[in-house]
């Protein structure tokens, strides 16, 4: 469970879990005691989950010793959460949802080339070759950690970029970073500058409300959603297993998102089940499991960070990073507010864009989460961005780098 090989300690996957429990507890009550990181919404896994992974820098510094985990558990948590957004997601909110989607994927994708571009440009500018600018751009930004790992040996080999997954991760790293503390602030603007309110007061997609009362949760409702969710992974993992057969490869959890979707959809509601009750889409017990999930999945992602490794590329990787954070904050503010609506729909989306910019899935969805558990339930937000960073992100991505790369 726990081994020492050389001079790093290995954590096996149950207790990376336990840790990751334990890391999202340190998190609510770091967030309890520092009043700025609740009123900027700043997610619990992330306070946990960054003051876990300065404390394993510390003992890497003065013991040399590196802590690495396990992360199994972690991947399967990923898997849960996108299956539950998709059992809450109505066929009524995806068509609600056509025009808002099809106008946030249009405006990410304008941002994956601008993104590009402001990477390219800096890194020359730094005397660095082109390709070291585009790994810090949507390679391992929008295309995070699991881009990143992919497109670093093809680039490294190509153009001669030895350190290129050092630095790839090193910029997903700091951008996943820098995407957990960004989503939270510029709703909390947005929304305090125009006054903006859910317009219905509706349940939460994620998580319960922080006032008011808390549902009343029983152990066979719980039971109920953890086997509607079997039931669509099951589906899913058919469905990406017919994918992969197509040549199409996509990540576990895009299909069992789709999987929820086409089953709360397709599935008449008085259709008999052996539960006896009806199909839980928007349930408490579904908000539960995908708070419980999501939060710990972030928690463990980052708490498993190895800071140490960012030091000796810190210099370039921060000049590439900051004026990324500077056109993530422009796009989101001027662009993105106001194309979605400037309501409050569209500030819970720009929380979800400041994590698909510099960051990750998770993330976005996670600094909206943070968002709707204060101001109130936004599902509009929870349809779209996840189908534009889950999905649509990874198929630009996969076209977008080789056109740049070609240019060197």
């Amino acid at each position: 469970m726990v081994q020492m090989v050389e001079d790093s300690l290995q954590v096996g996957s149950f207790i990376t879990f336990t840790i990751g429990i334990l890391v999202l507890f340190i998190g609510k009550r770091v967030n309890e005691k520092v009043r700025f990181l609740r009123e900027f919404s700043i997610p619990e896994p992330v306070s946990g989950g960054l003051f876990f992974s300065l404390l394993t820098g510390i003992v890497y510094y003065f013991f040399d010793i590196s802590i690495t985990f396990e992360l199994q558990a972690r991947d399967l948590l990923l898997v849960y959460f996108f299956t539950t957004i998709g059992i809450n997601a109505s066929l009524a909110d995806l068509l609600k949802g056509g025009k808002p989607l099809i106008i946030l994927l249009t405006a990410t994708i304008g941002f994956m080339v601008l993104q590009d571009i402001t990477g390219v440009t800096v890194a020359r500018l730094l005397g660095e070759p082109g390709p070291v600018g585009l790994i810090g751009g949507t390679v391992s930004l929008i295309g995070g950690h699991g881009t990143a790992i992919a497109w670093a040996p093809k680039i490294s080999e190509g153009y001669g970029i030895a350190n290129a997954m050092e630095i790839g991760l090193a910029c997903a790293t700091f951008g996943l970073i820098l995407a957990s503390l960004m989503g939270g602030p510029i709703a909390k603007f947005l929304i305090h500058r125009h006054n903006l309110k859910p317009v219905h007061a509706e349940p939460l997609d994620v998580g319960t409300a922080q006032s008011g009362t808390q549902p009343t949760i029983t152990s066979f409702q719980f039971l109920d959603s953890i086997l509607a969710i079997h039931v669509c992974i099951v589906l899913g993992l058919f469905l990406n297993e017919l994918l992969q057969q197509t040549g199409l490869e996509l990540p576990l959890f895009v299909t069992c998102l789709f999987a929820g979707i086409l089953i709360t959809n397709l599935v008449p509601t008085s259709f008999p089940r052996l539960t006896g009750m009806p199909w839980p889409t928007r349930t408490p017990t579904m908000a539960l499991i995908a708070d419980i999930s999501l939060g710990t999945f972030l928690a463990m992602s980052l708490m498993s960070m190895q800071l140490w490794t960012l030091v000796e590329m810190a210099g370039p990787i921060v000049a590439i990073l900051s004026a990324q954070l500077i056109l993530a904050l422009v796009i989101n503010l001027f662009v993105i507010f106001p194309l979605m609506g400037r309501n409050y729909d569209a500030a819970v989306v720009c929380a979800g864009f400041g994590g698909i910019a510099l960051g990750s899935t998770p993330t976005a969805m996670a600094n909206m989460s943070a968002v709707t558990t204060r101001y109130g339930a936004s599902h509009l937000a929870f349809i779209i961005v996840p189908l534009v960073c889950a999905f649509f992100i990874d198929l630009v991505n996969a076209m977008l780098i080789p056109s740049f790369l070609k240019l060197f």
